[in-house]
């Protein structure tokens, strides 16, 4: 007798058989990737730590030279800003200067040059003095004030008062 039920299990077995055999190079195809990058592995790390590197440096000189131009502009700020800083006060100096001036005129003080010139306008008058009366007068001699004489002493009334015992 033919046995039916044999060609049903044949399919079924060349099926699993086929699933077994898939799965099988699936563990086999994975096993083999991770074995390769256990050899390769330590290599492609290198590669990438040396790429890494280059990356760093070029980033690195990037930064740097963008802080040098900010560095070179900041400085080229504060010094305009410190000239300009030197000139508002100058200006404001020069502002002061002036209203203290129309202040001091408006209340009749003479300005420094006017004192100056009237001092060398006295300096140069007591030299022509000196001149004239070096030649015609004899250098004065200081007053001596003259001791009381011991007669006049007596005569004048002492101003002390006198102590009252008798009273």
């Amino acid at each position: 007798m033919a046995k039916p039920t044999d060609k049903p299990d044949d399919k079924t077995d060349d099926k699993t058989d086929r699933i077994k055999d898939s799965a099988q190079q699936i563990w086999l195809a994975g096993l083999g990737a991770f074995a390769k990058m256990q050899q390769e592995g330590s290599k492609a790390f290198e590669a990438l730590v040396k790429d890494g590197v280059g990356v760093q440096k070029k980033t690195q000189q990037a930064a740097e030279e963008t802080l040098a131009q900010a560095q070179a502009r900041m400085t080229g700020f504060a010094s305009d800003f410190g000239n300009r800083a030197a000139g508002g006060w100058g200006k404001l100096e020069s502002i002061f200067e002036d209203r203290v001036a129309r202040a001091l005129e408006k209340l009749g003080i003479p300005s420094a040059e006017e004192v100056a010139a009237l001092q060398a306008r006295v300096e140069a008058l007591e030299a022509q003095l000196k001149n004239k009366d070096g030649a015609a007068r004899p250098a004065r001699t200081p007053r001596k004030t003259a001791a009381r004489h011991p007669a006049e002493a007596a005569a004048k009334p002492s101003r002390r008062r006198k102590p009252s015992g008798d009273a």
